[in-house]
């Protein structure tokens, strides 16, 4: 090869390398303008609060994910109360409570933010009692179960109830409770001690879920749960508003009745009337096809309640 030749050679060859770089850079460019455009166009919905509800609730957000591709629902637990808190700073979009709102907290809503709380019913649930499904035990009184759980309460063993629980290798009852940052726990709080304290060294759970677990795994043990929860291996019992009345199961009926006497209703809130992306979402949560992803995680919907209505 001649020099001449040779030149030319390493022109071309140098050319070539040249073109093959600069449309490697061209795609990997338009790649990464294509990424960043997809990302900008995608809208994420905040969603935090009550462990009730975060399994119907990551539901939600799978199956809305399906109908809305360029929404993401981001879902979190922590109890109802932290739910609340966070709405109150404006660092999530929707808050999910088991219980009402307080009205200091409505007041430090329209003060840290300027907007009022919003509330929604999205649905209904019976706070279940739970215990072993080997406990014999079919049927307690707010009382009894007060006199269980309350600081002041007197009852420590099943034998004060008239239960012995076969293979149980001891009397005492184990008392399975939640966090005081979890709207189950005021509920029960409220409506089961009458505002009264816990007792002292119960068994304290972060969510719903571990309240059952724990329950089915301890046969001396006594806990409350949403009755989404319930599970093959625990029993729930039937409530009675005062000993000697009859005692209710939780069913649906005797949800939307309230003829049980725990019966309660779940709510999501947001500051101010919800919008865009935030209200769509909502409203499918209100439609047929959210309300039959609660219905069938074990909750009541509001369109039975309408129908008894």
């Amino acid at each position: 090869m001649t020099d001449t030749s040779k030149q030319v050679f390493h022109l071309t060859l140098r050319s070539a390398v040249n073109i093959v770089i600069i449309a490697l850079l061209m795609f990997t460019g338009c790649k990464r303008s294509d990424e960043q455009g997809e990302k900008a166009e995608v809208t994420t919905i905040q969603v935090k609060g009550s462990d009730t509800l975060v399994n119907v609730a990551q539901a939600w957000a799978e199956q809305y994910k399906n109908v809305m591709p360029a929404v993401d629902v981001e879902v979190s637990g922590g109890g109802s109360g932290v739910g609340i808190a966070a709405l109150l700073k404006g660092t999530i979009d929707i808050a999910t409570a088991s219980r009402n709102m307080k009205q200091e907290e409505m007041e430090a809503a329209k003060h840290n933010t300027g907007k009022d709380a919003k509330e929604f019913t999205l649905g209904y649930d019976a706070l279940a009692v739970y215990v072993h499904k080997d406990n014999p035990i079919n049927e307690i009184s707010l009382d009894q179960l007060a006199g269980i759980f309350s600081e002041d309460g007197k009852t420590t063993n099943w034998s004060q109830l008239g239960v012995t629980i076969p293979g149980a290798g001891e009397d005492v009852i184990v008392r399975v409770s939640r966090q005081s940052s979890s709207g189950t726990y005021e509920f029960f709080r409220e409506h089961v001690l009458q505002k009264k304290d816990f007792k002292l060294g119960s068994r304290d759970m972060n969510g719903s879920k571990e309240v059952v677990e724990l329950v089915s795994n301890t046969r001396t043990a006594i806990g409350y749960s949403g009755m989404g929860y319930a599970t093959p291996s625990v029993k729930m019992l039937n409530i009675s508003a005062k000993a000697g009345e009859p005692a209710c199961p939780p069913t649906v009926e005797n949800t939307l009745s309230k003829k049980y006497a725990l019966a309660r209703s779940l709510h999501i809130y947001t500051l101010g009337e919800p919008t865009g992306a935030v209200k769509q979402y909502i409203d499918w949560i209100l439609s047929v096809a959210g309300q039959k992803i609660l219905e069938e995680n074990g909750y009541v919907p509001v369109s039975a309640a309408n129908k008894v209505n």
